[in-house]
């Protein structure tokens, strides 16, 4: 198994696949407040995939998208009518509403990509494909039981170094790819206005898995998933309007992911792809956003550092609702804003369930809840 994995992933390809790779199985999930000409520079390798859009802020704007391409938007009207009381759960005036997208679809893989990200180029000067890269993470195993020194063994080139167990070189399935990007760093505020002419221009040819027991920051802006290994718990959190948080929505889901993946032994690997990360934010408006986030982070990392989940927890659902239970018990004390956030865990589970069956209950659901579709 592994063997026929790893070929369908040893060299990252920054051309355009002859046939696209999981057409039919991978969702592109998008968050925007505009219109989506940045659409025109991904065509060559968005095209042939469905997107989900989700718009957020005044849902009577609208939302203009290149023509060509196989879409469904949802704004804030459809997400309510769809969920009803429990629309609750989506942040609204913040990025983290693209989870909803996550929620709505009915394929295997998701990939999500912020609106101001753009295809970067390898240092050789070739476009990069993003997601097809992604898919080649995705559909390789990862090795979070072990660290290997040549990074991903699986890889072109690549391999097991020496005093690797063998008992483990089968690998653990990989639930999620993370992509960094080349321009605009991805800082925090404080950073942000001590360095605000930085620019990322290092290109690093490595994939590498993040080790069981090791945390890091999840960046939502070039992100791809296994939606039936670990959607459910791609949460990203009660932010933005009424909430006294931001910008933490893509390290809150994050870090409860990496603690379900550690407890049920599935991988997370980092690295390449990269895109091209266009807008720099405004600082002041961050540090606005992020403030109590700067603060509260030195009581969360070492929560999520030390969560155990019981082995009776045997699905995400299961290890999701479990977490839940802990940050009520455990971070309710640093702020009642915790305390809204487990109870928003909860709904969004109860949500994600109802829209995601099991197949014996599929039967009685009379199909999936439609956005505005468009086709190519």
């Amino acid at each position: 198994m592994v063997g026929s994995l790893a070929m369908a992933s040893r060299s990252p390809s920054s051309s355009v696949p002859m046939a696209p790779l999981l057409k039919d199985e991978l969702d592109i999930v998008i968050p925007t407040i505009r219109n989506l000409d940045f659409l025109e520079m991904w065509r060559p390798f968005f095209q042939p995939y469905h997107l989900i859009i989700v718009q957020d802020g005044d849902p009577s704007k609208i939302i203009k998208v290149p023509e060509g391409f196989d879409y469904e938007l949802y704004n804030r009207n459809d997400i309510n009518r769809i969920l009803g009381p429990k629309a609750s759960c989506i942040s609204f005036k913040d990025s983290a509403c693209r989870c909803f997208g996550y929620m709505i679809s009915k394929k295997k893989y998701i990939y999500t990509i912020d609106d101001d990200c753009f295809v970067a180029k390898d240092p050789s000067g070739k476009e990069i494909n993003a997601l097809e890269q992604h898919i080649k993470n995705l559909l390789c195993p990862s090795t979070p039981f072990f660290f290997n020194t040549l990074y991903d063994p699986y890889r072109d080139g690549a391999d097991f170094v020496r005093g690797y167990p063998f008992s483990l070189r089968e690998g653990a399935p990989t639930a999620v790819s993370h992509g960094l990007w080349l321009n605009i760093p991805d800082y925090d505020a404080p950073t942000q206005l001590v360095k605000p002419l930085e620019r990322n221009t290092r290109y690093v040819d490595a994939v590498l898995t993040v080790p069981k027991g090791t945390l890091f920051p999840m960046c939502g802006m070039n992100l791809a998933f296994d939606r039936e290994l670990i959607g459910a718990a791609m949460y990203f959190g009660l932010m933005g309007d009424g909430q006294p948080i931001g910008r933490y929505d893509d390290m809150w889901a994050g870090w409860c992911m990496k603690v379900i993946c550690d407890h049920l032994g599935l991988g997370v690997k980092t690295g390449l792809p990269y895109i091209w990360h266009s807008k720099a934010s405004n600082p002041f408006v961050n540090l606005k956003k992020e403030y109590k986030g700067i603060y509260w982070q030195e009581e969360l990392i070492p929560f999520f550092q030390t969560a155990t989940l019981p082995k009776e927890c045997t699905t995400v659902q299961k290890c999701y609702l479990e977490l839940a239970k802990q940050v009520k018990a455990k971070l309710g004390k640093v702020d009642e804003y915790f305390n809204k956030l487990a109870d928003a865990m909860v709904t969004w589970i109860e949500a994600w369930d109802e829209l995601n069956p099991s197949e014996n209950a599929a039967t009685a659901i009379a199909g999936k809840p439609n956005g505005i579709a468009k086709a190519k």
